[in-house]
């Protein structure tokens, strides 16, 4: 784990377009110290956790059908999770929330085959282990006696140091030319070029990192945060070590709300989603795991869990 000294920061901007509102206003935000893990979670670490434990993650479940009375078909019960598959043929600004077609729910993707039944983290144990819902993420954390960061902890940390960059390197996207983060290049969602040297979620350590010592902290795969997410939040969040709202965003109406994701991944695009920015956010329900969300943990003490 690398030292993230507390200081001061403005999180948000106030100079994000009208595709991102959710990050205004830039307001002024202190937080505390606190020790984070150098690199998002990997398929080896939460494998010991796995075998130790017996735990089953959410997406190696059936849903309990009196939980969900109404579901059409037993098909809906099965666990899984939601895959990207590439799609030509579509222009994703026409596409509206809850109606994108690169995405396809793939029953038994889980994080031990997470491109479904047949494949393996066999020869993938240094990368970020994916298809895990928050409670997965939060049942490994407190495992490990750490915790999820909150979302002002995430963005500070991020940062590196640096004040009000663009992204967690500095100003300039590709300084030299060169790619400072696994994201898409080419024609969303249909042609992923992988001019960054990766189509897909790459090895941890695969970039330089940020300025506390912290990789990928952009692209890649999002990190869950502890905070529910709030698309107005920001224009009520609190100065010192402000948390999330009380409830989150819930745009399906499922009555289980959306958290916090940051730092965008190997799926965002500069067209598209550029949301591999420092400023960048987004929500994601608390029931779905996909294949590009990932997470690392945080820790309040040195010790065991802060080295």
């Amino acid at each position: 784990m690398a030292w993230i000294p507390a200081g001061e920061f403005t999180m948000g901007s106030d100079k994000a377009d009208e595709k991102h509102n959710e990050e205004k206003p830039g307001h002024a935000v202190q937080v505390k110290g606190i020790w984070m893990d150098v690199t998002e979670v990997t398929n080896a670490q939460f494998k010991v956790f796995a075998d130790a434990t017996g735990y089953l993650t959410d997406a190696e479940k059936n849903l309990d059908p009196r939980d969900f009375p109404n579901v059409p078909s037993p098909e809906y019960l099965k666990g899984g999770s939601l895959l990207f598959k590439h799609t030509s043929g579509v222009n994703p600004f026409q596409c509206g929330v809850g109606d994108l077609p690169w995405w396809k729910f793939t029953v038994a993707a889980t994080w031990r085959q997470p491109e479904g039944p047949g494949s393996s983290i066999k020869e993938r144990m240094n990368h970020p282990v994916i298809c895990l819902t928050y409670k997965d993420a939060q049942a490994f954390a407190k495992w490990a006696g750490k915790r999820l960061p909150t979302e002002a902890e995430w963005e500070h940390a991020a940062r590196g140091g640096l004040k009000d960059k663009n992204y967690t390197w500095g100003d300039e996207e590709r300084p030299n030319g060169k790619y400072m983060c696994n994201h898409w290049q080419g024609k969303f969602p249909a042609t992923d070029l992988a001019l960054d040297g990766f189509n897909y979620v790459a090895p941890v350590k695969s970039y330089p990192p940020n300025g506390y010592g912290l990789y990928d902290m952009a692209g890649n795969v999002w990190e869950m945060c502890e905070d529910w997410y709030g698309i107005d939040w920001y224009a009520k969040s609190a100065k010192y070590n402000p948390v999330g709202p009380a409830i989150g965003h819930d745009p399906e109406g499922t009555g289980y709300g959306q958290h916090v994701i940051r730092g965008g991944s190997w799926l965002c695009d500069e067209a598209y989603c550029f949301r591999y920015r420092a400023t960048a956010r987004q929500g994601l329900d608390t029931l779905t795991s996909t294949n590009h969300v990932g997470f690392r943990c945080v820790s309040d003490k040195a010790g065991p869990a802060g080295k």
